[in-house]
């Protein structure tokens, strides 16, 4: 399951930009890349897993802007179709971070 995170959000101000800039880093510190400027995407094991980080997107939306959540497959998005002007580009999933689990003892 990947869990996409669309957004529009004001930059006219200083607070604006803090507040967008803010976001982002929220984003990337769960676990998101960049996909486009303003979209960032998630991979997530699980639609339970990919739940917990919907609302943790949810608690950290800023107070102004646009915001889209949006939760496909892997299958669809391997169907993905990415281009550079004209040219095809090759589909490369976006870098993951690394999630190791273990027992306490």
């Amino acid at each position: 399951m990947w869990v996409f995170v669309l957004f529009d959000l004001p930059t006219e101000t200083k607070k604006e930009r803090k507040a967008a800039s803010d976001f982002r880093k929220q984003l990337v510190k769960d676990g998101f890349g960049m996909f486009q400027f303003s979209i960032y995407v998630r991979h997530c094991p699980s639609k339970e897993n990919a739940d917990v980080h919907i609302r943790r997107v949810k608690s950290f939306l800023p107070e102004l802007g646009q915001i889209g959540i949006l939760c496909i497959t892997d299958k669809q998005f391997g169907e993905i179709e990415l281009f550079i002007g004209k040219k095809e580009k090759k589909v490369e999933p976006p870098e993951q971070q690394l999630e190791l689990f273990f027992e306490p003892y």
